[in-house]
């Protein structure tokens, strides 16, 4: 059985699902796709190939085995993407919480029932199906969970909000000892520049007391304020509009003295590094054009 344990994003991990890129199948049509990045790309016939993505995963899976991580993956469905394990379901304390995702997507979870299936049953949460989340969305925080959403009435209208209101209220009564903070986040169909497709692509607690974040990723100031003020304005590094597109606040976090991060965040990463932390940079810029990084491609289970 597995003894899951994560109260925040950034202790010691233990145990993880590392996302596949095995298999992928054909390109999407541009009618298919989820976010506006993968739609650009596949404008511009510059849309990620299968066998980079299967390198780049491979270069996480190895920083991680170096740090005695285990290491757990979905089951390969043939002609199928799945790089992206954090979407599909989330850990906090002891409960997995499977995702109500885009429909289209429902098989990724099948693929990974074989984790699942080591957690004691009523352990295993699955909220009611007008509760849409992905755990890009949802961050443990000690005594908080914040949350990525949107509240706008046009909610439907967007096939780049992933997590709702209602999704928040059955987190707080899940976790009714916990403080549960909602972001109104800024969404687009069409703009990737303009939209965070989940909490991940515009904040992320690092290290210690430390916090990546983008402005404009907020749809309410107060909130962004909030969360400097939380984290304290010398330990916040701010990125611009163009690290926000490319992805710089999704690194992932194997201790709080440790992160993988992609190769080419210079400035963040060098930031990183002067704040004591150890950077292990992998490539990851062919991933990234499906609008997911790091913290996308990876389901922490454990963690000290």
């Amino acid at each position: 059985m597995l003894s899951l344990h994560i109260t925040n994003e950034t202790n010691r991990l233990k145990a993880v699902v590392l996302g596949l890129a095995r298999n992928i199948g054909d390109q999407p049509s541009i009618e298919d796709t989820y976010d506006p990045k993968s739609l650009e790309h596949l404008k511009a016939g510059t849309y990620p190939e299968e066998q980079d993505m299967v390198k780049e995963i491979k270069a996480v899976e190895e920083v991680l085995k170096k740090y005695n991580v285990e290491v757990y993956r979905p089951k390969v469905i043939e002609n199928y993407n799945q790089i992206f394990s954090r979407d599909i379901g989330f850990v906090i304390e002891d409960k997995f919480i499977i995702a109500n995702i885009l429909p289209d997507r429902e098989r990724e979870i099948e693929a990974i029932q074989h984790i699942i299936d080591l957690v004691p049953k009523e352990n295993v949460i699955r909220f009611p199906e007008e509760a849409h989340v992905e755990g890009g969305d949802v961050m443990p925080h000690g005594d908080y969970i914040f949350v990525g959403t949107y509240r706008g009435e046009d909610y439907p209208d967007f096939i780049t909000a992933r997590t709702n209101t209602q999704a928040v209220k059955a987190l707080a009564e899940l976790f009714p000892d916990k403080t549960v903070k909602s972001f109104n986040l800024r969404k687009s169909n069409t703009d990737a520049k303009n939209n965070a497709l989940h909490l991940d692509c515009c904040f992320q607690p690092v290290g210690k007391d430390k916090a990546i974040i983008h402005k404009n990723g907020f749809l309410e100031e107060e909130e962004y304020e909030w969360l400097v003020n939380y984290f304290g304005k010398e330990n916040v590094f701010e990125i611009t509009k163009a690290e926000m597109y490319n992805m710089n606040s999704n690194i992932f976090s194997i201790s709080p003295e440790v992160v993988i991060s992609e190769k080419n965040f210079t400035r963040l990463n060098a930031w990183l590094r002067e704040n004591g932390i150890t950077v292990e940079e992998v490539p990851y810029a062919e991933i990234a054009k499906q609008e997911g990084l790091l913290r996308c491609s990876t389901l922490p289970l454990i963690r000290e």
